[in-house]
């Protein structure tokens, strides 16, 4: 991504900010005079600041480059949370967090495999760039699908969670999982901005689905590390899932993806029963 581009996500990111937030959000008086947009004004953020509105304005434009001091006032007066701000550094261009090269191809390292292929009654999966299923084991089969059936080029977390109809009736709560998977992409841009793939599956996605398009224009952005997921399986019916997710120690960015059930819950019991209904059913791997 040029220095443009980057200047216009900061733009946008900021104008998005903005139009999620009222004046009571932010502890100012509401006034008398009808508003042409939702949300704050650019002159009540620049109030908040502490900055001139034509600065703030160059800033939405793309005009000029945020110091990092200007950048720490407007994650406050933005009420930013701490995702936010790692976001807003990095298109930013003052975070030394973005990548210095390019990686080869995507593969989860042995010593993952093994250990995906030893939780032997929990779903496992291990998602690299861009939410790319990268490896699973049985578990992760018996929940959700046979991975190894899905094309290498398309085997994306979020591109199943969209477009899988089966998996997306399976979730309770889709509309929140979805978009909590889109945020977790937007954490992706900020870290390698230049990936051709990345933009493809945004481009992708943004034409077939309406929501994908309206989540990712909020520019909402979340790297959370653990929830709960409510499913009803057609096998099995109602799950409810510790997610946990462990981030790699080594820099690549790949996430292990581990969902449990407190012992002796009727959905451990499910759990138990999906896991271990086809035998048959061996961790597949990716192809080589």
């Amino acid at each position: 991504m040029s220095p443009a581009s980057d200047s216009a996500e900061l733009g946008d990111f900021l104008k998005a900010r903005r139009a999620q937030l009222t004046p009571r959000d932010v502890g100012l008086n509401e006034t008398d005079s009808r508003r042409k947009v939702a949300g704050l004004r650019r002159a009540e953020v620049a109030r908040l600041a502490a900055i001139s509105v034509e600065y703030y304005t160059r800033l939405e434009q793309g005009r000029v480059r945020a110091s990092a001091s200007v950048l720490e006032t407007l994650a406050r007066a933005l009420r930013l949370d701490e995702d936010q701000q790692t976001y807003l550094y990095r298109i930013a261009g003052r975070s030394d967090a973005r990548p210095r090269r390019r990686r080869g191809a995507q593969q989860a390292r042995p010593a993952v495999r093994r250990l995906l292929d030893q939780l032997t009654e929990t779903p496992a999966l291990v998602l690299g760039k861009r939410l790319d299923i990268l490896a699973w084991n049985a578990g992760a089969v018996a929940l959700y699908t046979d991975f190894a059936r899905i094309p290498p080029g398309r085997r994306n977390y979020l591109r199943m969670v969209f477009t899988d109809a089966a998996v997306r009736r399976m979730h309770v709560n889709w509309a929140h999982d979805a978009r909590e998977a889109v945020a977790a992409l937007r954490m992706d841009v900020a870290n390698d901005p230049d990936d051709p793939e990345l933009a493809r599956l945004v481009g992708d996605l943004s034409v077939h689905d309406a929501d994908f398009r309206t989540w990712w224009a909020e520019h909402w952005v979340n790297d959370a590390g653990y929830g709960t997921k409510q499913y009803h399986h057609p096998l099995v019916g109602p799950l409810v899932l510790d997610c946990d997710t462990w981030a790699s120690p080594d820099g690549s960015g790949q996430r292990l993806i581990v969902l449990t059930a407190e012992p002796g819950t009727p959905a451990h019991d499910s759990l138990r029963i999906l896991t271990t209904w086809r035998p048959e059913i061996v961790a597949a791997e990716e192809d080589r």
